[in-house]
């Protein structure tokens, strides 16, 4: 009889660690949804969750409602987006030292996308920062936050190469970056690629795959062609035929986003950043088939003015 190769996903006992992604709500009923799905992933105990910035700066107020809730009702961490697009720098340390003031330790720093949204042309403000790195620069000026920023296994969309790409990480970790979390992808091998290409430069930050649980398949590859990622014709095929058969296609989804994470953990990932995209169910699936199992709620805890 064989011996099954050691599996870390059914046998480890270093529990993997998530964190969630939220984005602020444009509606009452999309409020009800978001904070129905906070409630739902809370007791997982994520390590951090993070709330979204729309392009051009356009969700300013209620991702910072949003934040402020999350600090003051909940126990959880949360992580503010924030991007250099359409403001002065003057205008960015404002709400840097708004976040400081309502609690929030952690900002996850990005360039940011033109109102206009992906596809169009970027011009940096001519009085705000003019890079991601010059952002997380600025906030590190401001209070000691945790800074997190972006990784993209398949390269920025607007990046010359996956190497012009690195650097531009490189630069971001040496501002004070101390995280990265990547673009979403569906092969694991692109991952694995891109981190030994990491290291070999010396960035020795965690970088957090980011994980998209395919609740809707023309929306998730949608989604990939406007960030460049790649959708393998592997998975265009699970979901083929499935258009109105929600459940059918519910359960390809769960079972899809199973193996990704399961493969990851396999192959030594202790680290998962889930984009929920404001649903709850799938990702608390899967976290579930992680090992991971709800927690007491710890009080909250008052952050000391400093």
């Amino acid at each position: 009889m064989s011996t099954a190769a050691f599996r870390p996903s059914r046998h480890s006992t270093r529990p993997v660690r998530v964190s969630f992604e939220f984005f602020p709500p444009k509606t009452e009923e999309m409020e009800k949804t978001l904070w129905a799905s906070i409630e739902r992933l809370a007791p997982l105990a994520p390590s951090f969750v993070s709330v979204t910035y729309g392009a051009g700066g356009s969700t300013r107020e209620r991702t910072h409602a949003t934040v402020k809730r999350l600090v003051d009702e909940t126990a959880l961490k949360p992580a503010a987006h924030l991007t250099c697009v359409a403001a002065t720098r003057a205008e960015v340390d404002e709400v840097v030292r708004g976040y400081w003031a309502a609690g929030v330790r952690h900002i996850v720093a990005l360039r940011g996308d033109p109102a206009d949204g992906l596809g169009a042309a970027y011009i940096p403000h001519p009085g705000g920062y003019a890079s991601s790195p010059d952002l997380v620069a600025g906030i590190k000026a401001i209070g000691n936050f945790e800074v997190s920023v972006a990784a993209y296994p398949e390269k920025h969309p607007e990046s010359p190469s996956v190497e012009a790409d690195i650097e531009m990480l490189k630069r971001k970790v040496d501002a004070g970056a101390t995280r990265a979390m990547t673009q979403f992808f569906f092969d694991n091998d692109l991952y694995f690629r891109y981190l030994d290409r990491v290291r070999a430069k010396g960035i020795d930050i965690p970088i957090v795959p980011g994980i998209l649980p395919v609740q809707n398949f023309k929306q998730a590859a949608s989604f990939a062609k406007r960030a460049g990622a790649s959708v393998p014709p592997w998975l265009a095929t699970r979901f083929e035929g499935l258009d109105e058969d929600v459940e059918t296609r519910r359960l390809i989804a769960a079972a899809v986003a199973a193996e990704q994470v399961i493969d990851l953990v396999d192959r030594g990932v202790t680290d998962l950043h889930f984009y929920t995209m404001n649903r709850a169910d799938l990702v608390y699936a899967v976290c579930h088939l992680l090992g991971l199992r709800p927690q007491a709620e710890p009080a909250r805890a008052a952050v000391a003015a400093e």
